[in-house]
């Protein structure tokens, strides 16, 4: 009985074994086969891609640049005269023209003041004619030798002495009158006024020192005050703008922050004298009409200004542009239909297609939509598009 069942299981592990080296042997035949059989293979077909033709047209480029509106006249206004406040003539916020009264300083003291001085005017006058009259007495005495040379030149002495006092009785009214007037404070220039900073009942000095009681802005015209960089200064000057000569023929349009465009035309008013070598720009001043009084100082302003003069600028579509790490390029697609890497130089946007400084010339074709799934040295097949945002095909390559 053991022997039997050990015969049986050395048999059954040679079936085992004979099993396994078949399944081998199948395996390696089967693999052999295979290998030798070669795979078919078929060639890639050229990329689809819409290739549109560089253009060359004048343009007018356009820089934009961040600015401020300021006010044309802006003005402190501080009391002249000391003294009680005794009125306010005005709603904050309200326009004004000039001349219009503001703030009345207790007037009576100033008053006293010129009375008095007036006064004094009118005696020191008394004096001059009287001591003109002596003086007259005296020449006729001298010509009798009636009198010594003494008394005349006493006389004239009294009628210096008298006009010197008229002179400063005169200026005392003056100063008087003047001060009187101080007392009426008036708008100096036309515009929007803002709060009463002291009011009625409190008293106030005079000089430079004294505190603000308000201040007037105009309201139109406005300024708009932009920095623009050493760059385009330069260019700006080559056409004709050096200065402040030639401001008249650079075109000028403002926005605010919450319009759309640049629907305000303006015109540049002046440039600085001076470049800022810290921040490497030059302060420049536009003027805007503010007839409606919507452009209120120190509001942001978006400010579009151009050359003086068009030049032809080569314009394709931003989509035809691709980045490779610092560098902009564009796939450019000869006779044969080969695409070549070309790096460019990139401008401001004008009517809706990208300005390229230099890497193109006109009327070669580009790749515009299809920039990802080529690369340099690939053979494409171009569909001829117009070089615009919509990229309908017009025509066969």
């Amino acid at each position: 009985m053991k022997t039997s069942t050990l015969l049986f299981s050395r048999k059954g592990i040679a079936i085992v074994l004979g099993l396994i080296l078949i399944g081998a042997t199948a395996t390696f035949f089967v693999h052999k086969t295979n290998a030798a059989t070669p795979t078919p293979t078929t060639a890639s077909a050229p990329a689809a891609v819409s290739v549109a033709v560089v253009q060359e047209v004048p343009v007018t480029e356009w820089d934009e640049f961040s600015g401020r509106v300021r006010a044309v006249d802006q003005v402190e206004i501080r009391p002249r005269v000391s003294g009680m406040i005794v009125a306010v003539h005005f709603e904050e916020g309200q326009l004004v023209k000039q001349g219009d009264p503001l703030f009345t300083i207790d007037p009576l003291p100033y008053q006293a003041e010129l009375d008095r001085a007036e006064a004094v005017q009118a005696g020191a006058q008394a004096q001059l004619a009287l001591a003109q009259t002596a003086l007259d007495r005296s020449r006729r005495l001298i010509e009798n030798h009636s009198i010594a040379q003494s008394e005349l030149d006493q006389s004239n002495a009294n009628l210096l002495e008298a006009t010197a006092t008229l002179k400063a009785a005169d200026a005392a009214v003056q100063t008087a009158k003047l001060n009187l007037g101080y007392t009426e404070i008036t708008a100096p220039v036309s515009g929007r006024v803002s709060r009463a900073e002291i009011t009625v009942g409190n008293l106030v000095g005079a000089g430079v020192t004294a505190p603000v009681l308000t201040t007037v802005v105009s309201v139109s015209p406005v300024y708009v005050e932009f920095d623009i960089d050493e760059q385009t200064f330069l260019r700006y000057t080559a056409n004709g703008a050096a200065g402040n000569m030639g401001l008249e023929h650079i075109p000028v349009a403002v926005g605010l922050a919450n319009e759309e465009g640049y629907p305000r035309e303006a015109h540049l008013k002046s440039i600085d004298n001076h470049l800022d070598t810290t921040s490497g720009t030059i302060r420049v001043r536009a003027i805007v009409d503010n007839a409606k009084g919507e452009l209120t100082p120190g509001v942001f302003a978006r400010v579009r200004t151009g050359g003086s003069a068009s030049t032809a600028a080569i314009l394709i579509d931003d989509r035809a542009i691709g980045t490779d790490q610092d560098k902009k390029y564009v796939l450019v697609v000869d006779g044969a239909n080969k695409v070549a890497y070309r790096e460019v130089k990139l401008g401001p946007i004008f009517n809706g297609l990208r300005v390229i400084r230099s890497g193109l010339q006109k009327g070669e074709h580009i790749v515009v939509n299809g920039l990802q799934h080529v690369q340099p040295g690939d053979v494409v097949a171009p569909t001829a598009v117009a070089m615009t945002g919509n990229l309908r095909p017009i025509a066969k390559m």
